[in-house]
């Protein structure tokens, strides 16, 4: 089902079944319940949003280290994820004229996120990331908990090729590993 919805718009579906099943992947480890409770992330749409773009966060950066065809990949799977949210939209009852309102506002979002723990892993400090979780997630959040998954899961992808992104099952460590260190 979500691979017709996300090949709709002109994409073959063919091309995007490996980046449906990477974000579905991305998905699954955005949903893990140690991040909500254990981390603290709020469990409501807006968590929900601050996971996925975290999860989505880290495959991009990876991606984007990676040689052609790794950019449009990644431009794919921003694609697809916008199209999840738009869908979760609709779903919970959102109407046909809000929706193009609500995904301008999440793609504001978005990108404002990735620009953020982008700047933060750039700088090399230590805390910058937890720092910049705990501004968007949430202040009840454990932002050094989720800032050590955060590296955790980067070193994990760190060694991955584009056809490991696209193949690796789990691609993210468990949450519940960056609780004790």
């Amino acid at each position: 089902m979500a691979a017709v919805i996300f090949g709709l718009f002109g994409k073959r579906p063919d091309r995007m079944a490996p980046v449906n099943a990477l974000l579905a992947r991305i998905v699954a480890a955005s949903r893990e319940p140690a991040l909500y409770l254990e981390g603290r992330v709020p469990d409501d749409f807006e968590g929900r949003f601050e996971a996925l773009t975290l999860h989505v966060f880290l495959v991009l950066r990876r991606l984007r280290e990676l040689p052609a065809p790794a950019a449009e990949v990644a431009q794919d799977l921003v694609d697809a994820n916008f199209s999840y949210l738009e869908i979760g939209f609709r779903q919970g009852g959102v109407s046909d004229v809000s929706v193009p309102k609500r995904m301008k506002k999440i793609g504001r979002s978005f990108y404002g996120r990735v620009g953020a723990y982008e700047e933060a892993f750039a700088s090399g400090e230590p805390g910058a990331l937890a720092a910049a979780l705990g501004r968007n997630v949430s202040p009840q959040a454990d932002a050094e908990a989720l800032a050590r998954h955060a590296h955790a899961a980067a070193a994990q992808l760190a060694p991955l090729d584009l056809d490991g992104i696209l193949t690796a099952d789990p691609i993210f460590p468990k949450f519940e590993s960056s609780l004790s260190k």
